[in-house]
């Protein structure tokens, strides 16, 4: 079988892959606050992600040239629409980034990246308005990454705009958190259990409350009892995940797997951000364990990836 059969079936799921990536390259290069680290191993990750994002970029982009339909498909399914939010969190990802480095190349992305998902989030949500085929069963913690989402924007935004704009995604983003967390958990809860492909996005879980303690920080440079909120909140999800990694290590290989990957660099990143504030041993000691956590889940995902390539795994007919 040559690449061209399975070009229809690459999904844009594959963008989450990117801003774990990212999001690993940004930990480290933040890392010199806890650990003794140089700073080419950021710059380093952080060409790879790089490189890893133009890649996937390409192949996308070969794919909606191509095979149009397929795209327009994925853009029409309940939970796989929720997916394509990742290409503009990539782009705000890149400019946090290149923030320090690259100032002015850090603007065009956050502006391209924030305006994209800006429109993305009308998007979803008048298409949740206006549905006539969502099914409780439907619902899982993907329907986070659109408008939740939001709450990533304020984190450069604070460098390159008014501060109202970054308050505008940061409350987009902090309410409908709220919102959709209650129907999740509800959904959790009271109905069947995620289909083994989805379990993964039970890590996106992480994510809002992590992402938010830093744009909170970034926004009013105080560390109130609220930003704490947001912090712990966070942390009591990764302990309650990680209490549940007998139920994760026994999942099939799939490209949700990457949604592992952000939610913990966000936490770490976190973390990294609280003891720098505190000073606290005891964020010190998360801090150190989660960048040991997150590099064992990014470099297994790359071996447990390269091997599903290898066997065709990936990229198939559903």
């Amino acid at each position: 079988m040559n690449a061209q059969p399975r070009l229809p079936y690459f999904p844009v799921a594959w963008f989450a892959m990117i801003m774990g990536l990212l999001g690993f390259a940004i930990v480290w290069s933040r890392a010199d606050a806890l650990l003794a680290v140089p700073s080419v191993v950021g710059d380093a990750l952080r060409i790879f992600a790089v490189v890893a994002l133009l890649g996937v970029a390409t192949l996308y982009l070969t794919k909606l040239i191509r095979h149009r339909d397929a795209v327009v498909k994925e853009l029409n399914h309940p939970i796989k629409r929720n997916f394509f939010a990742t290409i503009s969190i990539s782009l705000i990802l890149l400019s946090i980034a290149f923030l320090e480095d690259a100032p002015g190349l850090s603007l065009i992305f956050w502006s391209v990246g924030a305006a994209l998902h800006l429109l993305f989030t009308l998007y979803v949500m008048s298409v949740w308005i206006n549905h006539t085929n969502f099914q409780i069963q439907h619902m899982n913690p993907a329907w986070f990454i659109p408008v939740v989402g939001n709450i990533l924007v304020p984190i450069a935004g604070v460098h390159h705009a008014s501060p109202e704009i970054s308050w505008l995604f940061f409350s987009i983003g902090l309410v409908f958190w709220i919102v959709l967390l209650t129907i999740v958990f509800y959904r959790i809860i009271f109905h069947d259990p995620l289909p083994e492909r989805l379990v993964p996005t039970l890590f996106i879980l992480v994510a809002p409350p992590a992402v938010g303690f830093i744009s909170y920080l970034s926004l009013t440079d105080s560390l109130d009892p609220f930003a704490r909120v947001l912090f712990y909140t966070g942390l009591f999800l990764t302990l309650l995940l990680f209490s549940l990694v007998g139920r994760f290590g026994r999942l099939k290989f799939f490209i949700s797997w990457w949604a592992y990957s952000f939610p913990m660099a966000a936490m770490t990143l976190a973390a990294i951000k609280m003891h720098g504030l505190t000073g606290d041993p005891f964020h010190y000691v998360i801090g150190v364990v989660m960048i040991a956590v997150l590099t064992f889940i990014i470099g297994a995902l790359l071996i447990r990836t390269g091997i599903a390539v290898k066997r065709r795994e990936i990229c198939v007919e559903e």
